[in-house]
């Protein structure tokens, strides 16, 4: 059983913020450099020098509120930003009870007058993807609108947010803003914005493409390969993270099956279940993936296992931590019923 391959990659100096090309054993590895240059210490360079897998960490969400907001954003962006503070608290409590997440966006080098006040919903969940586009006319709109995409005009033009939320962490700015500038340049259709946090900050640049939620991170140079596989229908390999709102464990399964298959369809491999494996001891953990397959059930076995080290995993912890790291242990296609 071999795991997802790899290009080969020259060893530069960390300046350039590449990473060394060795093997780590672990499922899609680092694979590139993304654009900006960074000083050494920042979370990003040194997860490139490290080759810090960002396999599986897509986020849990599956519905997704997006609010225009340029200007600038605080560490909060929601909060802390020219949108109606006293509207703000009330819109995230809506968002926890729906379970959606809100993500901020602008235009890349959009400034304030500019704003056409778009707010949309997403829904990434697989087989019923949708994204529909509103307009508001005051931010306390948003707290009367229905959020289930009943209102709005559906779009499935791939929609690329980039984040570019330096309040949060230095890497996400230096790294996002080249890219989100350089997107729309692909020549293909894309609907392309910047946004607020979207976790992995040492994995910049980040990008979620909606409706699918499909999640990259350190997206290299103009993004052009991201935008050409989306464009045909599939999704990038070397810089998937996972997809939004599936299981760590299916996301780690559906990336090695990727690979070995050779199957990049946006809507190949949709997860069948989850089934917990009995592991060894050491708090690794095992999990059984069924996904469903052109000719049958593609069962994967992986293994979640806590690094072996603790670093300072954003530019702003106070303390070094500990991550999961995904390893494929078995793969095997089964007979159709």
């Amino acid at each position: 059983m071999t795991t997802a391959p790899r290009p080969d990659r020259a060893e530069v100096d960390p300046q350039f913020c590449q990473d060394p090309g060795e093997a780590t054993g672990e499922i899609g590895a680092p694979r590139s450099a993304p654009p900006g240059r960074l000083d050494p210490a920042r979370c990003s360079v040194q997860a490139l020098l490290r080759g810090d897998s960002p396999v599986a960490t897509a986020p849990p969400a599956r519905r997704w509120l997006l609010v225009e907001q340029p200007g600038p954003w605080g560490r909060d962006a929601l909060l802390e930003s020219r949108f109606d503070r006293g509207v703000a608290t009330e819109l995230a409590a809506r968002a926890r009870e729906l379970g959606m997440r809100i993500q901020m966006i602008r235009r890349p080098g959009e400034r304030l007058a500019d704003s056409g006040r778009r707010w949309a919903v997403a829904d990434t969940t697989p087989g019923r993807e949708t994204l529909h586009w509103s307009t508001r006319e005051s931010d306390a709109d948003l707290l009367t609108r229905p959020w289930d995409g009943s209102v709005g005009e559906p779009t499935q033009v791939p929609t690329y947010l980039v984040c570019t939320h330096g309040a949060h962490d230095a890497c996400c700015a230096v790294r996002g803003r080249p890219l989100a500038r350089a997107l729309p340049a692909g020549g293909v259709p894309a609907d392309v914005w910047e946004t607020s946090h979207l976790g992995g900050d040492r994995f910049a640049a980040n990008v979620v493409v909606l409706p699918w939620g499909f999640v990259y991170g350190q997206v290299p140079e103009d993004g052009a390969e991201l935008l050409a596989a989306h464009a045909a229908g599939q999704v990038a390999l070397p810089w998937l993270r996972g997809r939004a709102g599936v299981a760590p464990a299916a996301q780690a399964a559906q990336q090695h099956a990727r690979a070995e298959l050779g199957l990049l369809g946006v809507h190949d491999l949709p997860t069948r279940r989850v089934a917990v494996l009995e592991a060894p001891a050491g708090g690794a953990e095992r999990f059984e993936v069924t996904l469903a397959g052109p000719a049958g059930d593609v069962v994967v076995t992986v293994e979640s296992r806590l690094s072996t080290e603790a670093h300072r995993l954003t530019c702003a912890a106070v303390r070094p931590g500990r991550w999961r790291t995904w390893h494929p242990l078995s793969l095997r296609v089964a007979a159709p019923a």
